[in-house]
């Protein structure tokens, strides 16, 4: 794809790029330290920046943008809806409601949808519908509820996820915490099997872990976890907000491990890149404990997101960004493998954590050198986040490695 930049271009300067930095550090909070380039266009796997420079993203919004920039197909139906209705709140039905929560359980093999808009909203809700099954269907005493989490989750950033952080950056100073979670370490499953009690209403984990650099769990962690929640009558929530929707080349990352959770959260790729969207998927008597009026939110579920989601749903409904992150995933990972300057690459489908080499160039000075080289990408002190758009192309990839293999000399 190639992006028409020629207004941007012919009026921007290196000036208005500094001033409209400095305009953010004078009128915005300081919870990111962006990079220094102010973007104005993009168009798949590519995006512009005031001065008409193109830059190759190697980040896609945190898998938000795992179909590219302004898909067509994503923005027309977007179009289209403008044009039609976009709020209602749930007070009504509306006719793009009950077609997206159909066609987003059957993708994801699901039974009853509850739509959302962020993905620690959708966290936040899983984490109410478990309590509530605990209570009325577990028989756990009212408030004594504990759900079992695994530690460096990133599951959002709301007050209540937060409480269950084990990352200092944010979690401290923002108590006091919500109780009612354990914290055990990741893949461990016998601390697993400690930790769940007879008050233990679900067991919440990532399937691949994030923030934490792209975890995989250990060969048949999640059978086990599956067979312990089986056990002793727990619901098992798979947070797949990040490693869902065709990131890891299949729909959801869980599939990997041949295991069903009860309940999934959603997010970021089911937004086509273009607004908030998200859910909790899963079965029908758990999601079902909520009765009217006890759970709600004035966007959910709004027209102009259902009809967002649905289109970023037939994209998925047809293979072929699962089949693309699995075959291009597999060239990602070979040739990083190849960089004397990295030391390991972990991760699934176009999905890599690079812990990068001794001796070679770490931290922001990196992403600072790649962005100089026309590659966005995250680099946290030795490690480099990988997730391009799955629309990426081989050559388009190659470039970006190409780079990268520059860049750490």
């Amino acid at each position: 794809m190639t992006t028409d930049v020629t207004s941007t271009a012919s009026t921007a300067s290196t000036s208005s790029t500094e001033d409209y930095i400095a305009l953010a550090e004078r009128w915005g909070a300081d919870d990111y330290v962006p990079l220094p380039v102010v973007l104005s266009h993009g168009e798949g796997a590519w995006v512009t920046d005031l001065n008409g420079r193109r830059y190759l993203d190697f980040l896609a919004g945190y898998s938000a943008l795992n179909f590219g920039h302004r898909h067509p197909d994503i923005v027309a139906a977007a179009k289209a809806q403008l044009d039609r209705l976009t709020l209602t709140s749930r007070m009504f039905h509306h006719d793009q409601f009950a077609l997206f929560c159909r066609e987003l359980a059957e993708l994801t093999g699901t039974e009853r949808v509850l739509p959302s808009n962020s993905g620690g909203e959708a966290v936040d809700s899983a984490v109410k519908i478990a309590r509530k099954w605990a209570y009325r269907v577990k028989g756990v005493p009212d408030g004594a509820a504990e759900i079992v989490v695994a530690g460096s989750n990133f599951h959002g950033r709301t007050t209540t996820i937060v409480s269950f952080s084990t990352d200092a950056t944010v979690h401290d100073g923002f108590g006091p915490y919500t109780p009612g979670f354990r914290v055990v370490p990741y893949g461990d499953i016998d601390a697993l099997r400690e930790a769940v009690g007879p008050n233990t209403a679900a067991v919440l984990l990532e399937p691949i872990q994030a923030e934490a650099g792209v975890v995989v769990p250990p060969k048949g962690y999640f059978a086990e976890v599956r067979r312990l929640c089986d056990d002793t009558g727990t619901l098992l929530v798979a947070d797949e907000v990040q490693s869902g929707l065709a990131r890891t080349g299949a729909t959801l990352a869980l599939d990997h491990e041949g295991v069903r959770a009860d309940l999934y959260t959603l997010g970021k790729a089911l937004s086509g890149g273009l607004m908030p969207v998200s859910a909790v998927a899963g079965r029908a008597d758990v999601i079902g404990v909520l009765k009217p009026g006890e759970h709600g939110s004035t966007f959910g579920g709004n027209p102009l997101a259902c009809a967002v989601g649905r289109a970023a749903v037939r994209l998925l409904a047809t293979g072929e960004f699962q089949e693309r992150s699995r075959e291009l995933g597999a060239y990602l990972h070979a040739r990083l493998d190849e960089l004397d300057s990295v030391a390991e690459v972990r991760g699934r489908g176009l999905w890599a954590n690079v812990r990068i080499a001794e001796g070679r160039p770490k931290g922001r000075a990196v992403s600072e050198a790649l962005l100089e080289r026309g590659l966005l990408c995250k680099v946290a002190d030795e490690n480099l986040r990988v997730s391009p758009p799955l629309v990426i192309t081989r050559d388009e990839l190659d470039s970006g490695i190409d780079a990268i293999a520059d860049v750490l000399g």
